[in-house]
């Protein structure tokens, strides 16, 4: 019983949630580049102290876009599954950065969506806001439809001579 009320939810409760988050990073990235500005950013990759010049830049302006595409991708239902790889993938990096920051004692404000006073990053928080985006990620990769991805349902269409 409890695997037909899956069966029979599951596909919706996934549409929700990457919606949602496909919208969350939408906004994100749109906030990087077009409200707080890519300079402003950059200054914020750099505060992390990973990498340097010109590679703070690179990152800067280069992370922003990114979301945005996989954001619309999971918005629009395009390439689900690789959209939310490359997502996972993202808050990976985010999460290695961050923990890198709290062992080096780095009193940095996110500089992105959070923090927007400059106050310093509860590092706590941040790595339980990283397990919920993994929770969602993981939420809609196996309660999503399963199959060849096609955006509006249908069969794959059959060429000629195949």
């Amino acid at each position: 019983m409890a695997a037909s009320k899956l069966d029979e939810y599951g596909p919706g409760v996934a549409l929700v949630l990457r919606l949602q988050l496909g919208g969350y990073f939408v906004w994100s990235g749109w906030m990087k580049v077009f409200h707080t500005g890519l300079d402003e950013f950059t200054r914020a990759v750099g505060n992390y102290k990973l990498v340097g010049e010109p590679w703070d830049a690179a990152v800067a302006y280069t992370v922003p876009w990114v979301e945005m595409v996989v954001g619309l991708c999971l918005v629009a239902g395009l390439f689900r599954r690789g959209a939310l790889l490359i997502l996972a993938g993202l808050v990976g990096v985010f999460a290695v950065a961050v923990g890198h920051a709290w062992r080096q004692n780095l009193n940095i404000a996110c500089g992105c969506t959070g923090n927007p006073d400059g106050t310093p990053m509860d590092y706590t928080l941040k790595f339980v806001e990283f397990g919920v985006y993994w929770l969602v990620i993981a939420l809609i990769w196996f309660l999503g439809p399963k199959g060849d991805g096609h955006v509006f349902g249908g069969t794959r269409l059959k060429l000629p001579g195949r």
